[in-house]
């Protein structure tokens, strides 16, 4: 019998997971029944919660891929080979869920990306509709600039298009080069600073879902501080698609 993670329990402590084990019919977790331990079939439940864990943005990741490897392990195809096709394909869905939770959980970027994502919200780099949109009328997908990037953005593209033009033509300007390397470190700089401000909001964020969880009355905060992360990580999602754009013209 494979051994259940404390997070596996602790599932059933948060209340995510309230459905009956089909072999024993004792309370069972995400991924296993508490008492008999036999695979589950997939439940329902977010990523956070698959790992037992609340909606926070600051995780103790060394926790998060210890249970994932334990996890990695009790799920291993080889350790079900001999159960039902049914459980072997619980096990084999169950070992893809856990996968994609790791990923989005352990990056703390798409962690609040998949948070945002709970929250209903999507932000404009993910926007699959916009996407298609795009690929559909053969146009660029349209990006919002944040308003205090708007001149030196203008500037930017000015320059990148230029060069763009002299090495089609075989012409070389390194003032020019220069000039777009010093544009780059700037933006650079900002993407530094707007990461640091979005660590401040997950200590915000996570402050105030320990008080709704006591009393659930933050509501309007909990929107405050979403939107807020919503859009920063848009301006830095703009700011490394510029950066990207520039090496892409250096090195072109």
């Amino acid at each position: 019998m494979p051994d259940v993670t404390q997070s596996a329990l602790t599932v059933l402590a948060t209340g995510a997971v309230a459905e009956a084990c089909w072999s024993c019919g004792a309370m069972r977790a995400a991924q296993f029944c508490t008492s008999c331990g036999k695979v589950q079939p997939p439940a329902p439940v977010d990523y956070f919660s698959f790992f037992g864990l609340p909606r926070k943005l600051n995780l103790d990741v060394a926790r998060l891929e210890k249970d994932f490897y334990q996890l990695s392990r009790n799920l291993h195809p080889d350790l079900h080979a001999r159960l039902t096709p049914e459980e072997q394909a619980w096990s084999l869905d169950q070992s893809s869920r856990l996968n994609d939770a790791y990923r989005a959980l352990k990056d703390p970027i798409r962690r609040t990306q998949y948070l945002l994502k709970l929250e209903g919200v999507e932000l404009e780099e993910q926007s699959k509709s916009a996407t298609e949109n795009a690929k559909t009328s053969g146009t660029t997908k349209k990006q919002i600039v944040p308003p205090d990037l708007l001149e030196e953005v203008f500037e930017l593209n000015m320059q990148l298009e230029e060069l763009r033009m002299q090495k089609k033509m075989g012409e070389d300007d390194p003032a020019l080069a220069e000039e777009i390397r010093v544009h780059e470190k700037s933006l650079q700089e900002k993407d530094a600073s707007l990461l640091q401000e979005l660590r401040g909001y997950w200590t915000v964020w996570d402050s105030v879902m320990d008080r709704e969880n006591a009393d659930g009355h933050h509501e309007d905060e909990r929107k405050q501080v979403r939107d807020q992360m919503v859009d920063l990580l848009n301006r830095r999602n703009y700011i490394r698609n510029l950066v990207r754009d520039v090496n892409a013209v250096l090195e072109g």
